[in-house]
Order: C-alpha cells, then structure tokens, then sequence
C-alpha cells in the first residue's frame, strides 16, 4: 500500500501547526471540508474507547460577539496581574480571532460516558480529560493538512460557556477553537516572535530511565 503522506511530510506538517489568531480571512467553511476534520478528532484514541467528546459547531454572530466580549473581559483581568515590561508586551498580543474566523467549535468532555467502569480511567481520573485533548490534536493536524488554521481560546470562564451554549452542569466545555481558511501560517509561533517565551531545547526536556 502506498503511503499518502511520507514521514517528513509528516513531521514537516506537525511543525507547521500554528495556533491562529489573525490570519483568518473569514471566508465559508465547506461542510465536507468540516466533516473530515470532525470526523478525523472522532477517530483519537480515547480511554476505554469511551468517545467522551461532543462538538458543537457555532456559526451565529451574536453567540460569537457574546463570547468575543467575555474573553475581552477575562483579558483584562489577566492584564491587571502583569506589570512593567511585562504588561507591555502583552498589551500587543491577540489572543483570539472568535468573530474573523469563519466558526466556532467547542470541544467538551463528558466523564459519564461510558461509566461507570470505564476500562483505564480507574487510577488516573484525568484520563478522559487526556482523550479530549488528543482528539483535538488529530483535529488541528487534519486542518493544517488542509491548509486551513486553528486557534485555542482559553481566555474565558467554563461557567460562563456552560450558560452561553446551554451545555449540561455535567459536561465540561475544554476548548473553544477559531477554525477556518487563513491567508497563511505564520513561520514562528506568535508568542515566540514576540518574545514572550521561548521554546525549550528538546535536549533540556528529555531524561533517561529517572527523573
């Protein structure tokens, strides 16, 4: 069988994935085109195989201005913690492109499924928690793939979001993600351009048999 992708197109594509902010052009987002990032976060491994995630796909522009203003909100909360240089800098970041992007998608959690014996989740709770997270992850390879941008908005309370979309007290919304076409992808993360921080050297991040 042939390979569609050879490793260095892979590992090429897993180094270009960029979190955006403001490179979204705002242009339609086919359904197709939706449909297989979906259907690519659908395919993560998951623990016990318990699927613990929903999606739920926003194009409305009230329900996005409602949030954009929320995060403006929690912005500024951070901001007032910083001082000196450090709130300087801050002040030019973007940290969200909730109305440019062409939608929304919230990625929640739901610990019940597939309770209450959930094979591998009995020592470690969080488990189902890390599932989310790589089915977010196979998506945002698959919109790199396709030459289109993802962006993590963290900037907000999960109250709030629970309110805003009606989701169940139960049911923990992880991540909001900006998603559409983009003009392009930056070549440095943003936040490393910027010098807010810098990326470790692998060699400083990996150890041998002990801590």
């Amino acid at each position: 069988m042939t390979e569609a992708l050879s490793p260095p197109e892979f590992y090429e594509l897993v180094h270009r994935r960029r979190d955006v902010r403001g490179q979204f052009t705002g242009r339609e987002m086919g359904e197709e085109s939706l449909e297989r990032l979906l259907g690519a976060a659908h395919a993560a491994p998951s623990v016990g195989l318990s699927q613990p995630w929903d999606f739920i796909v926003i194009r409305d522009g009230a329900t996005r201005a409602a949030f954009k203003e929320h995060v403006a909100s929690e912005r500024e909360t951070f901001m007032a913690e910083l001082a000196g240089e450090r709130k300087e800098l801050f002040a030019g970041i973007k940290i969200e492109g909730i109305e440019e992007a062409s939608l929304g998608l919230v990625v929640t959690y739901d610990s019940s499924r597939g309770a209450p014996h959930v094979l591998g989740r009995h020592a470690i709770a969080e488990a189902g928690l890390y599932s989310v997270c790589l089915a977010i992850e196979n998506l945002w390879l698959a919109a790199t793939a396709e030459g289109l941008g993802v962006g993590w908005v963290s900037f907000y309370r999960e109250d709030f979001l629970r309110q805003l979309l009606g989701i169940p007290a139960e049911v923990r919304p992880v991540a909001w993600l900006c998603l559409g076409p983009v003009t392009h992808l930056e070549p440095v993360p943003d936040l490393e351009a910027r010098r807010w921080a810098e990326r470790r050297p692998l060699a400083d991040v990996v150890r041998r048999e002990r801590w």
